[in-house]
């Protein structure tokens, strides 16, 4: 399995305030982010994978609306995050 709860841990120690604050809107962008790298690379490899291509279009879809609520919210937390995991060019 690719997301172990020690992968968990580490994601949420890294954005997060510690190891297990899965609340906060830094550490659910920052797993939605590791998911869908990893079902893009699953993607490249399975093209014709519908289910996995639906699931994939609705991460996007909820860390988009995280992210709309963060900048909404509190825009350095927004800028930090963005920064953080390079989603924006």
């Amino acid at each position: 399995m690719y997301l172990t709860p020690e992968v968990k841990k580490d994601i949420f120690k890294e954005n997060g305030k510690n190891e297990v604050d899965s609340g906060s809107p830094e550490s659910q962008v920052a797993l939605f982010t590791y998911r869908i790298k990893h079902l893009t690379e699953h993607m490249k490899e399975n093209h014709k994978d519908l289910a996995t291509k639906r699931s994939l279009m609705q991460l996007v879809g909820k860390r988009k609306k995280m992210l709309a609520y963060l900048k909404e919210q509190d825009i350095e937390r927004y800028r930090a995050i963005v920064k953080k995991l390079g989603l924006r060019k």
